[in-house]
């Protein structure tokens, strides 16, 4: 990252990237004008792509639950009527059997409750006039899934039909949390963590499952399925220009305008009346202003940031937009930031 810094600072100390920079502040568009067709543009798939995946979410909604199907490890308790002495109470062993009087070994693991029961009373038919036989699960070991990743308590979990993502995401702790500017940051990263079943990547969005409590996306948890809770990468918002503390801080969704300058110490006094965002990353960045005095005023509202965001507060004397870019991207107080993940106060550990 130091070397990329370096090269990109010695680029545009050698003025190669200014001479197509021509515009004025002027003509940047307002951030807060084109935000939600942004937005929108980013959050939509294709027609077919979108239609598709509701499709697929559909038919898991109005899937059967799957017939109960004991296992090893499962305890269960056996009643045959009017003879108390054949009851008990046992657990499956990790063969799929169990034992019984006059039967012997009886194979029980992938058989349904009414299947075991008819299992055991056809084997008590010689013995016993007209068995009726009754099984009843008492500790389920065997319906389980297993989620990983970034979540406070990754393992192994039993599950009932009732059991939906949120449901499992909850069991789990919810998303693990790092140690960040002396404060607890939860680190998951819903937005491309994954649910495996049976091979397949289903198309659930964590987000809206779990935070809207999409009833679609909330998908139930089947047997087997495995949900992988992906580590949100050190994105960054980076603050710098005229600001009383300029610094690279972790990207939070939802982090806003205002409360990014004020974790800055805000303004100076020599701020200009727009603050200038760069998106996009400086290999092909795109510039939009956003006016913090309207902001400040009620006039306009808070503007959201995205991951990788440059805010850059010019002083008001700044016209030119050849000019901003000059003063702004060989500054030592920018590349400083970009070659540095965090400072020794801002790290994730």
């Amino acid at each position: 990252m130091r070397r990329i810094a370096a090269i990109l600072a010695a680029a545009l100390l050698a003025g190669c990237y200014f001479d197509r920079l021509t515009s004025k502040f002027g003509d940047m568009p307002e951030l807060g004008n084109i935000e939600d067709d942004a937005v929108i543009a980013e959050a939509t798939t294709n027609d077919a792509d979108a239609a598709r995946i509701r499709m697929r979410l559909m038919e898991l909604e109005m899937e059967e639950d799957p017939s109960y199907r004991m296992n090893a490890g499962d305890q269960i308790e056996i009643r045959v009527y009017d003879h108390p002495d054949l009851s008990m109470t046992t657990r499956i062993g990790p063969d799929g059997m169990i034992g019984f009087a006059f039967i012997g070994q009886v194979k029980l693991s992938g058989q349904t409750i009414a299947q075991g029961a008819e299992c055991i009373r056809e084997g008590l038919v010689p013995y016993v006039k007209n068995p009726v036989v009754s099984i009843t699960i008492l500790e389920v070991q065997s319906e389980t899934a297993t989620i990983a990743g970034s979540c406070a308590k990754p393992g192994v979990y039993g599950i009932s039909n009732s059991t939906r993502l949120a449901d499992f995401y909850a069991m789990a702790g919810s998303s693990a949390n790092r140690l960040f500017n002396g404060v607890n940051v939860d680190v998951a990263d819903l937005e491309h963590s994954i649910l495996v079943r049976h091979g397949e990547i289903l198309p659930v969005d964590f987000r809206k499952a779990i935070d809207s409590g999409d009833i679609l996306n909330n998908v139930r948890i089947r047997k087997g399925d495995y949900v992988f809770i992906a580590q949100r990468m050190e994105a960054s918002v980076i603050v710098c220009g005229e600001v009383k503390n300029p610094h690279k801080r972790l990207y939070e969704p939802g982090m806003g305008l205002v409360e990014t300058l004020t974790a800055a110490g805000w303004v100076t006094e020599t701020h200009w009346s727009h603050v200038i965002i760069i998106r996009g990353g400086l290999a092909n960045p795109h510039y939009y202003k956003v006016n913090i005095d309207g902001i400040m005023s009620g006039r306009c509202h808070n503007v959201k940031l995205k991951a990788g965001d440059i805010v850059y507060v010019p002083k008001d004397n700044l016209s030119e937009y050849n000019v901003f870019v000059r003063k702004l991207l060989p500054t030592a107080q920018l590349v400083g930031l970009i070659a540095q993940p965090y400072s020794t106060l801002n790290r994730l550990d």
